[in-house]
């Protein structure tokens, strides 16, 4: 089966990551990334749809047929706000473009990137949100949903990096790579788009994937 994926989130680390393997990859016909702002990436497999508001989908409805998965992997982080706001930026934005996408495409494989540590009932304000988030997902009704809890993404490739101190730990890191890569709770850019992929392609009795199911899951190739 040929793969059309929706992505979000590709001017981010994260986002970028799983779009570059999906224009690398065979199985893969087309994408249709949807941004707020344009993403400076060109390939003859790749579509853009810019949209401000990523619930209002319906001036976009003929563009989202003939796709069969979603990579959503846009994402916030929690530093610096409350959990009103994060609440807004998080459960609320993803979860209303899943029900508006779900209103017109039922037929989707959906995936979401958490990250490890999420818990509905967490300690932490972030992790609860991001469960509340999952359960939402997995019970909306989709032809499948799978939630990556994403530990340490160790890039293999460019990457755009969004903030310096990020920019400036992922240098100093860079050495130690081939060290991390052996815990459990890393993973590579590469493995992360492939273990998508595959979920999508392919039905796996686990929907909520930890580091070491990625890796599991994007290994082909290595």
């Amino acid at each position: 089966m040929l793969l059309s994926p929706i992505l979000t989130g590709a001017s981010g680390m994260v986002g970028r990551a799983v779009l570059l393997e999906c224009l690398d990859h065979p199985d893969v016909e087309k994408v249709l990334m949807i941004n707020r702002h344009p993403v400076e990436v060109r390939h003859p497999k790749l579509r853009e749809l810019i949209l401000a508001d990523f619930s209002d989908l319906e001036c976009a409805s003929e563009r989202l047929q003939d796709y069969n998965a979603c990579f959503f992997c846009a994402g916030v982080s929690s530093a610096g706000k409350g959990e009103e706001e994060y609440t807004r930026l998080t459960y609320d934005l993803v979860t209303s473009f899943a029900q508006a996408l779900h209103d017109r495409q039922p037929d989707l494989v959906f995936t979401y990137v958490s990250g490890m540590g999420t818990d509905p009932h967490g300690r932490q304000m972030w992790a609860r949100v991001k469960g509340r988030t999952e359960n939402k997902l997995l019970h909306m009704g989709f032809r499948d949903a799978y939630m990556f809890r994403l530990g340490m993404l160790l890039p293999e490739r460019d990457l755009p990096m969004k903030t310096a101190w990020i920019s400036v730990m992922y240098r100093l890191l860079k050495p130690l790579f081939p060290l991390l890569r052996r815990f459990s709770w890393a993973t590579t850019d590469r493995k992360l788009g492939r273990a998508m992929i595959r979920v999508a392609r392919e039905p796996q009795p686990k929907k909520i994937l930890e580091s070491a199911d990625i890796n599991r899951l994007g290994a082909d190739g290595d």
